[in-house]
């Protein structure tokens, strides 16, 4: 039996809650939480649709959590769904920066404030090392050995050698998936 459209809303607001509340460091940081809730705790979508909501997400302007909860608040719950979801991403970013400001401030010299963004940098370096990992092997799955490869290394060269905007890397990828189109027809 699935479930009601107000326990789909309230798991929508509940799992982009502790993903805004735990994802410290911004998009980086948040992008592995989504996944675990969308992908592995909720089973919403597979890593493939996850992995096309992050392209398109990356692709647009503005904070990626908060267009990754809008797109699948939508997709999930409908309307409400998209309300509830960017309200969970949000509302812990709202209320702690509210809260925590002023003590923050006024103990910004403090070497345990200026540590923490250092502490985090290691474990939001693994999370994205072990997300794009995932990506990868989904990728060989889909295109094969060969042309992940290929197009891994085309685009680390795109990126990080020649420095070009990710927008331009991701868009020549989705005209490249347009143009291949690797799965057969009736699929």
């Amino acid at each position: 039996m699935s479930q009601s459209k107000w326990a789909v809303n309230r798991d929508l607001f509940v799992s982009f809650l502790r993903t805004g509340l735990l994802g410290y460091g911004g998009g980086p940081a948040t992008i592995p939480l989504v996944h675990k809730e969308v992908v592995e705790q909720y089973k919403w979508m597979d890593d493939e649709e996850f992995g096309n909501i992050l392209a398109l997400g990356n692709s647009l302007p503005g904070p990626i959590l908060t267009k990754m909860a809008g797109y699948i608040g939508y997709r999930i719950g409908g309307f409400i769904g998209m309300v509830g979801a960017v309200i969970g991403a949000v509302l812990p970013t709202v209320l702690l920066m509210i809260a925590l400001i002023s003590f923050l401030f006024s103990f910004r010299e403090s070497p345990i404030v200026q540590g923490m963004p250092q502490a985090i940098v290691p474990v939001v370096g693994v999370l994205l090392f072990m997300l794009a990992f995932n990506f990868f092997m989904n990728s060989k799955k889909a295109l094969g050995y060969p042309v992940a490869i290929a197009l891994s290394i085309v685009s680390i060269i795109v990126y990080v050698i020649l420095g070009w905007h990710p927008v331009l890397l991701i868009g020549a990828l989705i005209i490249y998936a347009l143009s291949t189109n690797p799965r057969k027809k009736g699929e």
